[in-house]
């Protein structure tokens, strides 16, 4: 076991000591995540690829790891390097993505291969590797430290409810965020910042979880002034959420046969290069009008919703029968659509089959 002193580096005052006790924790309890080198792997000189830390961490960001894992496993299969992923086509990228959500990611994914590709080589530094698409703050940080071993710090939500209950944090959040971001690269060890980033997630995904956090076996419990206090889950202390706009819109299945009639959403804004079922605009004032094509009443079925970061989206799913193909539409198999359609889309269509 390496020593707790040699873990620490930077030690803030009242966490000397911190660092040492989570890396031992970790080197017996790390989760075996498929994108991970474990703590045994790293010791016996088993380095990260940074291709599969870099994906992992763009698929998990608002993502949880059930959900993420296949996704990965898809991709790494049919894409093994970053060299693979650039000269794929954009949307058999796109459509493999269908299911993950927030699907700029996934633009920003393939403009980050492209350009990695196109220089020769991945950017080895956490300065460095913000200047990628896709990449912000955190993605920055934990790719430097988990594949380059820089002493970067990887901050995401999970870690700011650690360290506001390490501090018992009660200020303004915004303030307070900005806090434990200082802090953490104070306590990122200089010998092993990647399995510092990693036991910071593990710690947070198993043991100081949202709710019912496990204080009885936290190796970082005797850190904790929210545990002193007696009430952890009172942390982070966060302003109110505002409630969500509603918008509406219609959607409309249309079928021929085995097929289903689709279209490719612009390349910009919200789920923009994806396949989708045609709909109006959506607005918060009502569904907006209809295109000429789609002047019949047609027959109203029921309605989808579903919940984006900023919006939550009421669609009426509307069936119509064409004689003419609209122009910029093109029809699809229905089997193959459900696979290729983002999940608004996928509820629509199992709706009308």
């Amino acid at each position: 076991m390496r020593s707790t002193e040699k873990a620490a580096s930077a030690v803030s005052p009242g966490f000397e000591g911190f660092a040492g006790a989570l890396l031992d924790w970790y080197a017996r309890s790390a989760r075996d995540l498929p994108w991970r080198v474990g703590p045994a792997e790293r010791a016996a000189g088993t380095t990260p690829d940074p291709y599969r830390v870099w994906l992992a961490e763009i698929m998990l960001q608002q993502t949880t790891v059930p959900h993420a894992t296949r996704y990965f496993h898809a991709f790494t299969q049919r894409w093994p390097t970053v060299e693979d992923l650039a000269a794929a086509a954009d949307g058999d990228v796109m459509a493999a993505w269908a299911g993950l959500g927030y699907y700029a990611r996934a633009r920003n994914l393939l403009k980050c291969a492209r350009e990695i590709a196109a220089a020769g080589d991945w950017p080895r530094s956490e300065s460095g590797l913000r200047k990628l698409p896709g990449i912000g703050a955190y993605t920055a940080g934990a790719v430097a430290a988990l594949a380059f071993g820089e002493r970067a710090p990887a901050v995401d939500g999970n870690v700011d409810r650690v360290f506001a209950r390490l501090l018992a944090a009660k200020g303004d959040w915004k303030a307070e965020k900005t806090r434990i971001a200082s802090l953490v690269r104070e306590l990122v060890p200089a010998d092993r910042p990647g399995e510092f980033a990693e036991a910071l997630m593990d710690l947070g995904a198993t043991i100081c979880t949202p709710k019912r956090p496990n204080c009885l076996i936290c190796p970082v419990r005797d850190w904790c002034a929210a545990r002193a206090e007696g009430e952890p889950e009172r942390y982070p202390v966060k302003p109110e959420k505002k409630a969500k706009p509603k918008r509406q819109g219609e959607v409309f299945a249309i079928f021929r046969e085995k097929d289903v009639l689709v279209e490719r959403r612009p390349d910009s804004g919200l789920l923009g290069g994806m396949l989708a079922l045609p709909t109006t605009e959506w607005s918060e004032s009502g569904a907006g009008g209809r295109p000429e094509w789609a002047k019949e009443k047609g027959d109203e079925i029921g309605e989808v919703r579903h919940v984006f970061t900023h919006f939550e989206l009421r669609l009426t799913v509307v069936c119509l029968d064409l004689e003419d193909t609209p122009e910029g539409f093109e029809w699809m198999r229905v089997s193959q659509a459900g696979d290729a359609f983002p999940s608004v889309f996928k509820k629509a269509l199992k709706l009308a089959l």
